[in-house]
């Protein structure tokens, strides 16, 4: 959040704020590195619970997020200007050399 002032929790462009692409700090890896790190912390609870019954609703968190990061990349490719070649620099939404 600290290199992304627009960073917020709802999926929508701020042309009232004048949004620009961040590309600082993590963002130079990943396009959504908070998402990343949110799908790490889903996976890491049922870890620190001991229960493999917490594995389902964690899994399940974390393909939404997935989903969520794709349909957010999509929006912002055309919507926001210089994100598309942000995207073709930055190559990977979640994790380097996966996706």
């Amino acid at each position: 959040m600290a290199s992304n002032a627009f960073f917020s929790r709802t999926v929508r462009l701020q042309a009232e704020r004048d949004q620009t692409v961040g590309t600082g700090g993590p963002y130079r890896y990943v396009r959504h590195p908070a998402y990343a790190g949110e799908i790490l912390y889903e996976l890491a609870v049922p870890v620190l619970l001991a229960s493999w019954w917490a594995l389902i609703p964690s899994a399940l968190g974390a393909g939404l997020l997935v989903l969520r990061t794709a349909l957010e990349d999509r929006t912002l490719q055309p919507g926001l200007a210089g994100y598309a070649a942000y995207a073709r620099r930055v190559r990977w939404r979640l994790v380097p050399g996966i996706w």
